[in-house]
């Protein structure tokens, strides 16, 4: 087999591998998310939260890539959970931030801690210069998926041209 090709299949091995990771991180969520009595996209927002801390709804909403209408919802759903709360800014009233309930967050965590340990005994098997590598190839990752978020997000909301009105003849 020609390198180009060795390589080719490589790629097509680590697509498929990631597809599978993705998916399967997917349905845990939802899982969890069901459990929990919440959506899947809920769920993976409060872990937006909990992993950057007290934000603006503007701010998730950049870090998701969803509309800062659909965060509003969001941040309704998960604050009637009481999974959030909204906290003003005392140095600026008109500035609202979106905090995480440690306590009601906590019964979420318990059904990770299982996952959690997995991966930490995986992490474990790498040296650190292998983990540097992931670490790079995560974060990349997330960027290109929030890009292409953002590039679908423009491509179904782009104003689609209005049917052309029938003529009526006489």
């Amino acid at each position: 087999m020609s390198r180009a090709k060795a390589r080719a299949a490589l790629m097509q091995e680590l697509e498929n591998a990631l597809r599978r990771s993705s998916a399967q991180g997917v349905i845990f969520g939802q899982t969890v998310a069901n459990t929990v009595g919440i959506s899947g996209s809920d769920l993976e927002c409060l872990d937006f939260l909990n992993l950057e801390g007290r934000v603006t709804a503007g701010r998730l909403a950049e870090m998701t890539g969803l509309t800062t209408g659909a965060i509003t919802g969001v941040i309704d759903r998960l604050e009637k959970a009481g999974l959030v709360r909204r906290e003003r800014d005392p140095a600026d009233r008109r500035k609202v931030f979106i905090a995480i309930v440690p306590e009601n967050l906590a019964r979420i965590g318990r059904f990770y801690e299982h996952m959690q340990r997995g991966m930490v005994k995986l992490w474990e098997s790498y040296s650190d210069a292998e983990l540097k590598l992931l670490l790079e190839f995560a974060t990349k990752g997330y960027e290109t998926m929030l890009a292409a978020t953002e590039e679908l997000k423009s491509m179904v909301e782009a104003p689609r041209p209005k049917p052309a009105k029938k003529s009526k003849r006489s």
